[in-house]
């Protein structure tokens, strides 16, 4: 169910005519008095083979005409795609076919969704012209309700966490949506997380909605009606396996839900990466990850629209396998699609080894390369996160010297809990660009950038007053210091520095801070290499 404004009277005209100031988020004295909570149990009474009439409004498949009114009638009906060179090169002997969600006008299967409970929440009288649409989301679902939004003449204000990569945000800014970052590792019910962030939001601001994918029954309704009748009609009846990665779980219900009725045999996979909650049983979930890169999948906690009913089986994956996945199908299938696909791939291609020649098995393809250019797309990105080798292809002669005989800046650093105001007088005074920021044991919490830093206080995210906490920069790479110095200088060829650290077992953290790395200091001594090679007379210069 969407919650709603109290303010009823929203103005006549669907589009404000001015830009509105940067939105901030509320200082309330309990900020978690009226939490909703995102994992409240479901009251939807469907079971398979039930002949109770359903409550909700369906839209059936229909043909696409030749013309569309808008883009949003461009959303669903997306191609089913064999794939040939991967499944052939493990021997497999059933069909594995690709949806193909990634060519949605919006770039990801969550287009349906954004149209869907906008639509709804229209037809119910809850938006109405002037309304604001404000949402949670890890950007894709964001994506699709700012392009819904744009086309319907609605304001749009989406929280999301900074890890999500900056292609999603720059995409939203585009289509008109402001953006507010919250803390990657806030849970889903701190007052910093996106969750309860998006309702102060929403009580503060008249006449605004958050439509809630995790609550709206919009979401698996979307692809009951949509993705799911699709593959059901797209293969003739004929699906034997479908494998689904879960974030919300609403694509896990909805097709789920309407395959199990037109396929009862068919077995429903679900891909959960390592870090997350949502499989069952629950000794799946047991690990040691806290973090992972692939976006828009796993929780750590079950969102009401999540049936895990219709699951007949949950497979693990992890970034390392997933990521590298994502790669190859982009290269050998030639399907622009983005990371967790890959994850989604890994797991159908193991579960598909049991079915045999002529079986049918479907994979989703989520989203698009777009969000990612900068991420997993990007060699330098893979090999700075250890998914990919860093070769010396040029032989260069200083390539496995070790990080630690290189030049780096004096260790400065500054504590999580001191103010921002500190952090700046330190930078200025050092004419440091980056300042690492420990805690109170030493343990390693982020960085100070000053890009990231001037963002945040030209937009008023942040004050000088307030905690370095606040303007802590977390997108940044760290090395061990007796790695080699070509790993480091495949990394400085993008980030303007790294964080060279050291183990020290035993000890707590165990992990201790080195130095920092910056791209002007690799600069200098690799000129320096060079020109005493060419001293030296072994180089090759003209």
């Amino acid at each position: 169910m969407a919650s709603h404004s109290s303010h009823r009277n929203c103005p006549v005209n669907g589009h404000l005519a001015v830009k509105p100031k940067q939105q901030t988020v509320p200082v309330e004295e309990d900020p978690m008095a009226n939490f909703i909570r995102p994992d409240q149990p479901s009251r939807c009474t469907w079971t398979l083979g039930t002949t109770e009439t359903s409550p909700h409004h369906h839209e059936p498949l229909a043909p696409k005409p030749s013309v569309l009114p808008s883009i949003l009638e461009a959303v669903g009906g997306t191609p089913l795609v064999k794939l040939n060179k991967i499944p052939q090169s493990l021997g497999l002997k059933c069909n594995v076919y690709a949806k193909c969600e990634f060519l949605n006008p919006g770039g990801s299967v969550k287009d349906r969704i954004g149209v869907r409970m906008v639509l709804e929440a229209e037809r119910k009288g809850l938006l109405k012209p002037g309304c604001t649409i404000i949402e949670p989301t890890s950007g894709n679902t964001g994506i699709g309700l700012a392009m819904a939004a744009a086309a319907r003449g609605y304001r749009c204000l989406i929280v999301m966490p900074e890890k999500m990569s900056n292609e999603k945000v720059d995409t939203l800014k585009a289509l008109g949506a402001e953006v507010i970052r919250t803390p990657t590792e806030a849970a889903f019910d701190s007052p910093e997380g996106l969750i309860a962030v998006s309702q102060r939001l929403q009580r503060a601001i008249p006449d605004s909605v958050i439509l809630d994918q995790y609550r709206n029954a919009g979401n698996p309704l979307a692809h009951y009606d949509g993705t799911g009748a699709e593959i059901v009609e797209q293969l003739a009846g004929r699906v034997d396996m479908v494998v689904i990665g879960t974030g919300t779980g609403g694509t896990m219900t909805g097709i789920g839900r309407r395959i199990k009725e037109s396929c009862p045999e068919c077995q429903v996979i679900a891909a959960d990466p390592e870090g997350s909650i949502l499989a069952e049983p629950e000794e799946l979930n047991r690990t040691n990850v806290s973090f992972y890169e692939v976006e828009g999948v796993g929780y750590d906690f079950l969102p009401t629209v999540l049936d895990r009913t219709v699951v007949d089986r949950w497979v693990k994956f992890n970034d390392r396998v997933a990521l590298p996945l994502a790669r190859r199908l982009i290269r050998d299938e030639g399907l622009l699609c983005g990371g967790s696909s890959g994850g989604n791939l890994h797991v159908a291609l193991e579960a598909a080894k049991e079915l045999k020649e002529g079986q049918n098995c479907v994979v989703i393809l989520p989203d698009n390369i777009r969000n990612y250019l900068t991420k997993f797309v990007s060699d330098n990105w893979m090999e700075a996160r250890y998914f990919k080798e860093s070769d010396n292809c040029h032989d260069q002669q200083w390539w496995n010297n070790k990080v630690q005989t290189l030049p780096m800046e004096s260790l400065l650093t500054v504590r999580d809990d001191a103010h921002i105001s500190e952090a700046i007088a330190t930078m200025k005074q050092n004419n440091r660009t980056h300042l690492p920021v420990v805690d109170a044991a030493g343990a390693i919490k982020g960085v100070v950038h000053l890009p990231n830093l001037l963002s945040k206080l030209l937009n008023r995210l942040a004050k000088p007053s307030d905690l370095v906490r606040r303007a802590i920069f977390k997108q940044y790479v760290k090395i061990d210091h007796d790695e080699n110095v070509g790993r480091a200088s495949r990394i400085l060829e993008k980030d303007s520095f790294l964080l060279v650290t050291r183990q020290e077992p035993g000890s707590e953290p165990a992990e201790r801070l080195v130095g920092v790395l910056t791209q002007r200091a690799l600069f200098d001594y690799v000129a320096d290499q060079a020109a005493a090679t060419a001293t030296n007379g072994n180089g090759n210069a003209e």
